[in-house]
């Protein structure tokens, strides 16, 4: 067989990492690829033989401090032929000094584990066909109506590393929702839906208590019409739990989120709807 080469993958060809996700039941986004390059266009990699790709992964530098690997396969008739460790370790080499996270499928864990990683807590991905509200809660406006840095600063709570150009595009892309409860003169939740290969999936959805996080889900699900909703939730938010199963959904699926170190304190019960698996 022939030598494995590994290179980056160019932008326009990250849409190959996710169609594989896409493969693999991970269900991504229609516009995903466009925003998932935006924070780091030298995160994608592809491992080729012969011009043929059969491994691909990433690893995401937000900052100088924190990284998030994802869409890290291996075609499975090369599976075991340690193809998925030089590739591994190319974005592993790319995250330099920082920190890492990932979502990695739970049978995975004793490997990552073997990499350094730690588990933190599982995520949930609930499912279903939820009905949309006669009429949506009349607080809730546009996201785009909100200042940006307001947004900007929430995300800071609940996330690693400042995300900015990343929020932006994902916020602004076409086919994207966003919608925000605005009360007292505060941001008290915020949200974006967007379209899958299967369905529609809210993420990130961030707010103060379960009742702010249905008045932003409530304003979304038009946006659905009428088709299938995923929201991915922290584990270790029993809110967020007991409002994905109030909506009628059902766990699908579950990832182990890992960490290779210590990060700072999260507002993880604020965690209504994980942005991606992909990029965290």
């Amino acid at each position: 067989m022939s030598e494995l080469h590994i290179r980056n993958l160019r932008p326009e060809e990250v849409l190959l990492a996710v169609d594989w996700t896409a493969a693999e039941g991970w269900n991504p986004g229609l516009c995903d690829a466009a925003c998932f390059t935006v924070p780091d266009a030298q995160g994608f990699f592809v491992g080729e033989i012969d011009g043929e790709p059969v491994a691909t992964v990433s690893c995401v530098n937000y900052d100088d401090r924190f990284a998030f690997l994802g869409f890290y396969i291996v075609r499975a008739d090369l599976r075991g032929s340690g193809h998925g460790l030089r590739i591994w370790n190319a974005a592993i080499a790319h995250a330099g000094a920082r920190l890492i996270g990932l979502d990695g499928v739970v049978a995975q864990q004793d490997n990552y584990r073997k990499s350094g990683f730690q588990l933190a807590y599982a995520n949930i991905r609930y499912g279903g066909i939820v009905a949309a509200p006669a009429r949506p809660p009349a607080d809730v406006v546009a996201l785009d109506t909100i200042p940006f840095a307001l947004v900007e600063a929430d995300d800071a709570t609940v996330f690693p590393a400042r995300r900015s150009d990343f929020l932006r595009a994902w916020i602004n892309t076409s086919g994207h929702v966003g919608r925000a409860l605005w009360r007292d003169g505060k941001l008290k939740a915020w949200g974006v839906i967007r379209p899958c290969r299967t369905g529609y999936k809210i993420g990130p959805l961030v707010a103060d208590d379960r009742a702010a996080a249905e008045a932003i889900v409530q304003a979304l699900l038009p946006s659905a019409g009428g088709g299938e909703v995923f929201l991915d939730v922290p584990a270790v938010n029993p809110a967020a739990i007991a409002l994905a199963e109030s909506l009628g959904l059902k766990p699908v699926f579950e990832t182990a989120r890992m960490y290779t170190g210590a990060i700072a304190p999260l507002r993880v019960d604020r965690v209504f709807g994980v942005t991606s698996f992909e990029l965290g």
